[in-house]
């Protein structure tokens, strides 16, 4: 399986692309204007302590106060996905105590967060820190504890992990979790890893303690560094990056921490954007469809609402089976690998329910069950899959900790009171400055004309007006921009004089 990474930056925006076999599988966009806060450490406050919800709302800087519920407080974090640590940490099957005397309002409480404001809600923060690197996920608060990825299936080398992270790691250190990605790992990559955290949690320390509320201890790395720490394997032929500056950072992080790998890592220097090369900006657009079309004929229908995710398998035009049941199955075992892509590359989340074709055959419906787990080993997030009910509908859950992809392009149409979803102005702005800079390596002109929505260039004239001088100066060519009152907010032209 040929599978390669792309980093696409500009100086707004930065996306990674994963493909596999020339497919996309999942994206991953950072923007200046709003990097996510998952995996950051603040100093905050309990403004509010909540004994019937048994959480507490604390005050960490964000635009909304962030949720603290009592379980992360007294329950020991390890890894989704792996075994639970041994050792005496806070898991010790009691019942969580009352929020009241866990804490009160007004108490300096460090959190960390591990699920982004989603629509109206909030942050989700948690009491119990962890600091991932490489190979390790660092608990500096459950001593004497080591899980290990339940991914990791070979015993002989569960017990070498084990063995190497206890003796470097000592009787009184911190807790740990061993990645997946420690797999063969040495001893070496493992105690560099090992001291790299105990480096990075002094420094936390040092800020807790002179930080005020609501300043931010610990910063997550950047999207491109995230990408490489956390999906760069053997299995990775390439990573290709279109910025020098973003390229030298990351060979310099592999060469620190993956020295094996440092030369997959190569500059993308080729005139046409490398998201264009690759069809992924052709595939993010049908992304943003609820419709997806199966080879054989049939579609799903994927509708993502607050509650859930609703999947749902059609025939259409396939006829071709010999019987109403096999032309079932059929639909149902592609439907089941299209599901799985689907999900990861939307990055749809929480409650999933696909509602598959009925088929009267027992063997059937198992076989779309197993073909769906099995499409969705791949996935980086965590999935839990239920039998299928006598109507043919699965249930399912799959752990996320951002927004979908079309929550973070998008918006909620104002023409049709929220019924459908519409590109953002910033999204159609950064489309605008692609095109533009795709238009002056292929066309010859003097100046441009930009023709768009009233809101997007009200956008670009008040908020990008640096990023537009540097475009004018990057391209060498005078850019114009102009209102339509008649284009919708998706529409634009770019056109050359």
């Amino acid at each position: 399986m040929s599978e390669e990474i792309l980093v696409n930056v500009t100086p707004r925006e930065t996306r990674v692309a994963v493909v596999e076999n020339g497919m996309l599988q999942e994206v991953h966009l950072e923007r200046a204007s709003r990097r996510g806060n998952v995996g950051h450490i603040y100093k905050g406050r309990v403004s509010r302590v909540m004994p019937g919800m048994q959480a507490a709302f604390v005050e960490i800087g964000l635009e909304r106060t962030a949720f603290l519920h009592a379980s992360d407080i007294v329950r020991a974090p390890w890894a989704e996905g792996a075994e639970a640590p041994q050792g005496n940490g806070h898991g010790n099957g009691h019942a969580t105590p009352a929020i009241g005397e866990l804490l009160r309002e007004g108490q300096e409480i460090v959190v960390q967060v591990v699920k982004d404001a989603i629509g109206t809600k909030g942050a989700r923060v948690s009491a119990h820190l962890s600091i991932p690197s490489r190979y390790l996920v660092l608990l500096p608060q459950a001593p004497r504890t080591l899980g290990i990825s339940a991914r990791i299936e070979d015993e002989a080398e569960r017990a070498r992990l084990r063995a190497i992270i206890a003796s470097h790691a000592g009787e009184s250190g911190p807790g740990y979790i061993v990645r997946t990605n420690a797999e063969g790992a040495g001893d070496e990559a493992l105690a560099f890893d090992l001291a790299y955290l105990g480096k990075v949690w002094r420094v936390v320390q040092e800020n807790i303690a002179r930080a005020r509320v609501g300043e931010r201890v610990y910063e997550e790395l950047s999207l491109p560094l995230r990408a490489l720490r956390d999906l760069m394997h053997e299995g990775i032929e390439k990573v290709r990056v279109d910025s020098r500056e973003t390229f030298d950072q990351l060979v310099r992080f592999v060469t620190k921490f993956m020295p094996g790998l440092a030369g997959r890592v190569e500059p993308y220097t080729g005139e046409r954007p490398i998201f264009d090369l690759f069809g992924v900006e052709d595939e993010m657009q049908r992304a943003l469809e609820n419709t997806v079309p199966l080879k054989s004929g049939g579609y799903l229908v994927i509708d993502q609402t607050e509650a859930m995710t609703t999947i749902d398998v059609n025939t259409g035009g396939y006829l071709g089976a010999r019987n109403l049941e096999d032309t079932a199955f059929r639909t149902n075992l592609e439907a089941a690998q299209a599901a799985a892509r689907q999900l990861r590359l939307r990055n749809l989340g929480g409650i999933v329910i696909i509602d598959f074709i009925d088929m009267g055959d027992a063997e059937h419906r198992r076989q779309v069950l197993r073909q769906l787990e099995k499409s969705l080993a791949t996935d980086y997030a965590k999935t839990t899959v239920y039998e299928m009910s006598p109507l043919g509908l699965v249930e399912m859950t799959r752990k996320r900790t951002t927004e979908s992809l079309a929550r973070q392009l998008c918006e909620p149409c104002p023409a049709c009171a929220g019924r459908g979803m519409l590109k953002t102005p910033e999204t159609v702005t950064y489309e605008i400055f692609r095109e533009i800079t795709r238009a002056v390596r292929q066309f010859e002109a003097q100046q441009m004309l930009v023709l768009a929505a009233p809101r997007v260039v009200q956008r670009i004239l008040e908020d990008e007006s640096a990023t537009v001088a540097e475009l004018e100066q990057f391209t060498r060519k005078s850019i114009r921009f102009q209102a339509e009152e008649h284009y919708t907010q998706e529409q634009f032209d770019v056109v050359l004089l």
